[in-house]
């Protein structure tokens, strides 16, 4: 008996020892990588990235296509999110919160006589950069530039498309009504027609910018009046929030042992907030940024991309397919560019580019819609309604990830192309994601993609569903507790979905807190 007990702990601390050993080495793996590929946290804002730190980012293992010689463009859809914002009056509110939390926090810890020699300075007295702000959500400087520089490299890209007069037959620029989709509009139309008037020393001209009614505007606000994606979203809100609950308890037990203050769940969800608006913003990453480790930061952004996922991507199918029409009206344009073409119109006669600017709700359902950023076989599983775990938790690799999807500015553009008559198709798409190729599964993950294949296979697996049906038909499922029902998705054997308690772990084994740049 007493052998079997001897060999059974054996056994036990042997396992516990195996167990050790692959933490620190993961851990080890971990801390080498960030240090070596340099931890912007500036990539790391999930949909709060800012155009210019993330634009670059793409799949090294995605070779481009060839554009074929002797193919040309002859017409461009844009479907682009607004710049970089100033937070929207209800985030004002809540950083100034959080600013009367630290007071509290302060003011607690040094009743309780405890050191606060290791509390970063501008915790005391911090006051947020927005108090006293009445208004918000605009369309900052920053964004400004954002979209007159992509205008610039879009017409330097495109000397074909953009080369004829203006005329906003030719050339249509619609926007929301939303002032910081318009304002973002303007600032393309000044960067792309620079040159070509005779206005100021720019010699800058005037152009027409076209928005719908926000109660009517199913092309670029369809979630607006889509009341089935309303409920839907209102339904699995609190199970989104759920799925974060344990991000942001582990993340204040950390801080609070290594500062001698008592945050709750809310103060780090705020920090996490303020981090994000300070880092994208104003460039400070050195503050709220700072109190985190890379690898809690890395935790925070998939946090906020499940949210992304689950409310706005592939999460659920009608997600992305209430932007049917937007699908349509892109379609619509190739399918009159084309026939531009063919009846030989002359040039001015015909629309070349279709310039749209939205918001993360736009951008994203459409990127959806193109089948960008699966993985593996998940093409052909939302192609047969089957729903799609989430993307991996840290440190397992992911496509989707906010900060590529919809950063501030970010942008989805279709090039049609007219090619020679030897070619296999004499029309093709080439599909840009922030203006680098994007492959498309439904294309056998090619960016250029003949005409014909991309209707029948991207485009028409759509087009059995109707905008008023599926956002307004009212649907009837059978009752379920209210409880979250998604999974992260696993990367091969169980072995690699790690919990956040043993990576917590890690670092209370001796992993240092890294600094942030």
């Amino acid at each position: 008996m007493r052998v079997r007990m001897e060999r059974a702990m054996f056994a036990v601390l042997l396992l516990q020892a195996i167990l050790a050993f692959s933490l620190l080495l993961i851990a080890a793996v971990f801390t080498h990588s960030v240090s070596n590929d340099f931890f912007d946290i500036r990539q790391h804002l999930s949909t709060v990235s800012s155009y210019g730190a993330v634009k670059d980012i793409a799949d090294n293992s995605f070779v481009p296509s060839n554009i074929p010689d002797g193919c040309t463009p002859i017409h461009l859809n844009l479907v682009a999110r607004h710049g970089t914002r100033s937070p929207t009056k209800k985030r004002m509110r809540e950083l100034d919160r959080l600013a009367a939390s630290l007071h509290v926090l302060i003011s607690n810890a040094k009743e309780r006589n405890v050191s606060l020699q290791n509390v970063p300075d501008w915790l005391f007295g911090w006051k947020s950069p927005w108090r006293g702000k009445l208004k918000g959500g605009e369309l900052i400087s920053k964004g400004e530039d954002e979209l007159y520089d992509l205008a610039i490299r879009t017409r330097e890209t495109f000397p074909h498309i953009f080369g004829d007069d203006y005329h906003p037959d030719v050339y249509s620029i619609r926007a929301t009504q939303v002032p910081r989709a318009s304002a973002s509009a303007v600032a393309f139309g000044i960067g792309l027609f620079s040159g070509k008037g005779s206005l100021g020393s720019g010699k800058h001209r005037a152009f027409a910018v076209t928005s719908e009614s926000r109660a009517s505007d199913i092309m670029l606000r369809f979630y607006d009046t889509c009341q089935n994606y309303k409920d839907y979203r209102e339904s699995q809100e609190p199970a989104v929030e759920k799925l974060k609950e344990p991000i942001f308890e582990e993340i204040k037990d950390a801080l609070s042992r290594q500062y001698p203050l008592n945050f709750t769940r809310q103060d780090i969800s705020s920090l996490w907030f303020l981090c994000k608006q300070e880092a994208s913003l104003l460039d400070i990453t050195d503050q709220a940024c700072g109190l985190f480790t890379p690898f809690e930061i890395a935790l925070l952004e998939w946090t906020d991309d499940i949210e992304v996922f689950v409310l706005k991507g592939y999460g659920n199918s009608l997600n992305y397919r209430m932007g049917v029409p937007l699908l349509k009206d892109v379609v619509q344009t190739m399918e009159l560019a084309i026939k531009a073409n063919e009846e030989v119109h002359p040039r001015g006669s015909y629309e070349k580019a279709r310039l749209r600017f939205a918001h993360a709700e736009t951008v994203v359902p459409f990127s959806c819609l193109l089948g960008l950023f699966l993985e593996g076989t998940e093409f052909e599983m939302i192609q047969r309604e089957q729903p799609l775990q989430l993307p991996p938790k840290p440190p397992q690799r992911r496509n989707w990830r906010g900060s590529v999807v919809a950063p501030f500015a970010g942008n989805s553009m279709l090039v049609l192309y007219s090619c020679p008559a030897n070619s296999s198709s004499k029309y093709y798409v080439h599909v840009l994601h922030n203006e680098h190729p994007a492959p498309m599964p439904g294309c056998d993950n090619m960016d250029f993609c003949p005409f014909e294949v991309f209707k029948e296979k991207i485009v028409m697996p759509h087009m059995n569903y109707e905008y008023n049906t599926i956002c307004n038909v009212k649907v009837v499922e059978p009752k379920r507790k209210s409880k979250p029902n998604f999974q992260p998705r696993q990367a091969g054997s169980s072995s690699r979905v790690f919990l956040h308690a043993e990576l917590t772990a890690l670092f209370e084994a001796g992993v240092s807190r890294l600094t942030l740049f």
